[in-house]
């Protein structure tokens, strides 16, 4: 049911976003009078099509489902010598660079309109995310975390990051990443309850040595803020029924390990399938320790199936949450905002990629975004739709990236020949299409050895 669940989230995200993107060049196309002979959804083979429209455009689906095109009437394509004057006018080649550029631009300012559409819709909403209330580690492997050693502490709510305002999870994780990326210091302020507002400063030199693959907060040592780890129900005849521990119990520690939160807890439990583990608790002012085996159950994980502990017990774990919808002029700023800060970082990365700064692996395929795709449908609309306007955006990005094949490619041609009064000699853009196309194989290759890689 998941796999069928991802493969269907992972359809509809890719496909709806390349309609979406070759609707961009298709109707600028027409507003600029170029005739379109196709629209394919998919490459390769055309498996489906139909002929609509004044101009009998072909509209088509083709066997691969991986990108799309807009075949435009092109000299360089077909020998247009019979054609009649009227269509001649028509043809690509013939337009003013500015209306080449336009039509080639359009594509990829598709997939940023669409997910400026996408956030503001979810700005205007109201997002429920949790608070920007943090935990801190104090070690790992006994060395002090970073968060720890700033002066942050569990229970701050963090107001600001480098005088951006901050109100959620989300926003104070994006602040960080950024950081990380232009290696710059992050000066975070926070409200500390019953002592005031402090500002905390984690050093650029510790943010420049961040591995930015996966929690980049966590590896601060600094996580979302969960509620204590009081029992919330206990389920009759199970091993935490069994050991007495009842309805309202707050957990203390687990053989002797402090408990910081619910999550904590289930962690250790599920380490210790079949194993007597001594349990902490306060109960009426009281502490006692109750003596518990957790039942070893099996369970499916990501690499397979896995013995874990379980007592037949819930826990709180669920963090503060909040939902701030936004006016539409509000949520559309915000939502603008987003999509810029989210193409200059792309930007960043892949600069930091070109230059060895930041690791190839960073480079994901096909089956991360599925994998992401499925999981983000699984959580929720909200979750979903944001994902969606993500890959909107680094289509986006990538689709303007000066490499030849892509628009960004045809773009750099058609600068130069703003430059220059010249357009680019056809024997260059032969040879660049070859390199262009080598490349981007090389790419798609590369990002699909990371997806196995990280499958495995």
């Amino acid at each position: 049911m998941n796999f069928l669940q991802t493969a269907l989230a992972f359809i509809v995200c890719l496909g709806s976003l390349i309609i979406f993107h070759e609707l961009g060049h298709y109707l600028v196309a027409r507003w600029c009078g170029v005739k379109v002979l196709r629209f394919s959804v998919g490459m390769g083979k055309v498996v489906w099509s139909r002929r609509f429209g004044p101009d009998q455009t072909e509209w088509a689906v083709s066997a691969l489902p991986l990108g799309g095109y807009v075949k435009m009437l092109d000299a360089r394509e077909a020998d247009l010598g019979d054609l009649p004057p009227e269509d001649l006018k028509r043809e690509f080649t013939r337009q003013n660079v500015w209306k080449r550029i336009a039509i080639v631009a359009a594509g990829p300012a598709a997939n940023f309109l669409i997910a400026i559409v996408l956030f503001a819709g979810l700005y205007m909403h109201g997002v429920e995310e949790p608070t920007s209330k943090i935990s801190v580690r104090a070690n790992e492997a006994a060395v002090p975390t970073a968060a720890w050693s700033a002066g942050l502490r569990s229970g701050d709510v963090v107001t600001a990051v480098n005088e951006q305002p901050v109100a959620v999870w989300s926003e104070l994780r994006w602040n960080l990443i950024q950081s990380a990326i232009d290696k710059t210091e992050a000066r975070i302020a926070v409200e500390r309850t019953g002592q005031g507002r402090f500002t905390f400063v984690l050093p650029a030199a510790v943010l420049a040595t961040l591995d930015l693959e996966g929690d980049v907060p966590g590896k601060l040592g600094v996580g979302v803020a969960r509620p204590a780890p009081v029992v919330q129900e206990v389920v009759a005849g199970g091993p935490a029924a069994r050991a007495g521990l009842l309805k309202g119990d707050l957990l203390l520690s687990v053989d002797g390990t402090p408990v910081a939160d619910g999550i904590a807890f289930i962690d250790i439990i599920r380490a210790a399938a079949g194993k007597t583990v001594q349990v902490a608790v306060r109960r009426a002012g009281q502490e006692l320790v109750l003596p518990m085996v957790p039942q070893a159950e099996q369970a499916k994980t990501g690499k397979g199936t896995v013995t874990v502990g379980k007592i037949s017990a819930y826990v709180a774990q669920l963090p503060d949450m909040i939902s701030v919808p936004s006016s539409p002029i509000a949520a559309v700023g915000k939502a603008v905002a987003r999509v810029w800060d989210t193409c200059t970082m792309t930007v960043k990365m892949i600069g930091k990629m070109i230059t060895g700064e930041v690791s190839l692996k960073n480079v994901t395929g096909p089956i991360t975004i599925a994998d992401y795709a499925g999981q983000t449908a699984r959580m929720g609309a909200a979750s979903y739709l944001s994902f969606i306007a993500f890959i909107s955006i680094s289509l986006g990005v990538m689709n303007l990236l000066p490499i030849p094949v892509l628009d960004g490619g045809h773009l750099l041609y058609y600068s130069l020949e703003v430059l220059t009064g010249r357009s680019v000699p056809e024997r260059f853009g032969e040879i660049a299409q070859r390199l262009g196309m080598g490349l981007l194989l090389t790419l798609m290759l590369l990002a699909v050895f990371n997806d196995v890689a990280r499958l495995l």
